[in-house]
C-alpha cells in the first residue's frame, strides 16, 4: 500500500496544475498521480490546435514528475472509501492519502454504432492515431459541428486533407453563436473546401478494407479514410458517486474546492462551481478553468484556504478566424452583436434579462479583463449602451440586436 500526503486521480492539464499549485506551499510532501492515459500531462489544447500548425510534439509534454510527482499511468481508480482515506486501482494497487483530488475529467460521447472505426477524439492517443491515417488518407469525415467537430475540421484542412462535416443543427456553432454568424461558418468553411452536410445524422460507419463507409439518415453515402467525432464529454462522476459524494452534472465543491467530503477536492471539467459572476453553479471544460482551479485545488490542499473566484475564459482557433469568450454562449439568449467587419471582427454580447451572460470577442484581442467586469456588472444593459463598449470603436460600428428563441 502506498501513502501520499497529496494524492490526485486524474493525469490531465488539472491535476499537472494541482501539482505546481501544492508545490509552492509545499515543496516536500509527497505527492502521487494516477491516470487512465498511458501518457502523462500534456497540453490538451494543442490535439486540434497547435500540432497541427506546426508546434514541436516536444513542447506540449508538462513535466509534471520534474515536480516531484510520482506518476501511476494506464490505471483506473475502482473503489474509494473517504472515511478510511483508500482508494485501490483496477491492477489491485492500494494507496492511502491525507489529501485527496479528483480530476477525473470526462469521457466523449459515443455513438450506438461504428465502434472502434470512429476516432472519440479527446486524448493524445487519438491524436496519434489520427495523424497516422492523415499521413496515408486524403479523405475524412468529421461527425459534429460544435467546438471540437470544428476545430478538428480545420485541422485537417489545413494539412491538405478534403474533409466532410456532418451535424444535426443547421449551421455549425447553431448551439453557441447567433444564427447570422453560424451560417456565415457554414459558407466560410465550404470556402476553405469543407463539405459541409447540415440538419443529417450518421446512421452508421463500416470497415471495407483500409476505408470506411458512412451512410446517413438523409441517404448521403461517404467513402472515407477516416471517420472522427467531436460531440461532447460527459464527466468522469462514478468514482464519486460510488464514495457518496454530492454530485449534480458534476462534483458538487463549495467555494475552496472542497467536495461533500472532508479531504477530498475536485477540480477541472468534472467540477461544478459557483460562478462568481453568473451567479450560478456550473461546470466549464476548458483550459482555463482546468489550470487556474486545478493550481488552486493544491494550494488549497496544501493549506491556503483561498476561495475560487477566477471567471474562466475560452478560445478557438477556425482558420484565419478566432475568439475569446468568458461567461455562457447560448444562441437561445438575446444577442447583441457589435460588428467592425461583419462576420469577421466585432462583439457578440449574449443577455438575459438585461444583464449580460456571456461575451464573445470575435478576432478581437487584448479585451478579456473588460468582458469579465461586464458580466459581474448588474445592468441592465441595452444594445445601446453595448455599442462599441468592447471593440474600442467609440460607437462607430453597425449594433444588432439579435432576439433569442426562447425569450
Amino acid at each position: 500500500m502506498k501513502h501520499y500526503r497529496y494524492l490526485i486521480v486524474g493525469g490531465g492539464l488539472t491535476g499537472d496544475a494541482a501539482v505546481r499549485g501544492i508545490r509552492e506551499l509545499d515543496a516536500e510532501g509527497s505527492i502521487g498521480m494516477i491516470s487512465m492515459e498511458p501518457d502523462p500531462p500534456y497540453a490538451r489544447p494543442n490535439l486540434s490546435k497547435g500540432l497541427w500548425k506546426g508546434r514541436p510534439l516536444e513542447k506540449i509534454w508538462r513535466n509534471t514528475e520534474s515536480l516531484g510527482a510520482e506518476l501511476h499511468l494506464g490505471r483506473k481508480i475502482t473503489q474509494l472509501d473517504p472515511p478510511k482515506k483508500y482508494l485501490r486501482d483496477d491492477t489491485g494497487e492500494e494507496y492511502t492519502y491525507d489529501k485527496l483530488l479528483l480530476a477525473t475529467g470526462g469521457s466523449p460521447i459515443r455513438l450506438p454504432f461504428g465502434d472502434d472505426n470512429i476516432i472519440y477524439y479527446r486524448d493524445f492517443q487519438d491524436y496519434k492515431r489520427l495523424r497516422a491515417l492523415s499521413e496515408r488518407g486524403e479523405r475524412f469525415l468529421v461527425i459534429g459541428g460544435g467546438f471540437i467537430g470544428s476545430e478538428i475540421a480545420a485541422a485537417l484542412t489545413i494539412v491538405g486533407k478534403k474533409v466532410v462535416m456532418v451535424f444535426p443543427e443547421d449551421a455549425i456553432g447553431a448551439n453557441i453563436y447567433p444564427a447570422e454568424l453560424a451560417g456565415f461558418l457554414n459558407e466560410y468553411y465550404r470556402e476553405k473546401g469543407v463539405e459541409v452536410v447540415p440538419g443529417d445524422l450518421v446512421e452508421s460507419v463500416e470497415q471495407v478494407g483500409d476505408r470506411f463507409t458512412v451512410l446517413t439518415k438523409g441517404g448521403r453515402a461517404f467513402e472515407v479514410d477516416g471517420v472522427i467525432a467531436g460531440i461532447g464529454i460527459r464527466p468522469n462522476l462514478e468514482l464519486a458517486q460510488q464514495a457518496g459524494l454530492q454530485v449534480e452534472n458534476g462534483i458538487v465543491v463549495n467555494e475552496h474546492l472542497l467536495t461533500s467530503a472532508p479531504d477530498i477536492f475536485a477540480a477541472g471539467d468534472v467540477a461544478r462551481f459557483f460562478h462568481s459572476a453568473l451567479r450560478k453553479g456550473v461546470r466549464v471544460e476548458h483550459e482555463d478553468n482546468a489550470l487556474r482551479m486545478g493550481k488552486l485545488a493544491g494550494r488549497n490542499m496544501a493549506g491556503a484556504n483561498e476561495p475560487y473566484t477566477h471567471v474562466p475564459m475560452f478560445y478557438s482557433d477556425l482558420f484565419e478566424l478566432g475568439y475569446e469568450a468568458v461567461g455562457e454562449l447560448n444562441s437561445k439568449l438575446e444577442t447583441v452583436a457589435d460588428w467592425e467587419e461583419p462576420f469577421k471582427k466585432g462583439v457578440i454580447y449574449y443577455l438575459d434579462e438585461g444583464r449580460v451572460h456571456g461575451v464573445l470577442l470575435w478576432n478581437v484581442w487584448d479585451s478579456v479583463p473588460e468582458a469579465r467586469a461586464l458580466l459581474s456588472a448588474w445592468g441592465p444593459f441595452s444594445a445601446s449602451d453595448l455599442k462599441g463598449r468592447l471593440s474600442g470603436k467609440d460607437g462607430q460600428a453597425a449594433s444588432m440586436v439579435l432576439p433569442g428563441a426562447n425569450k
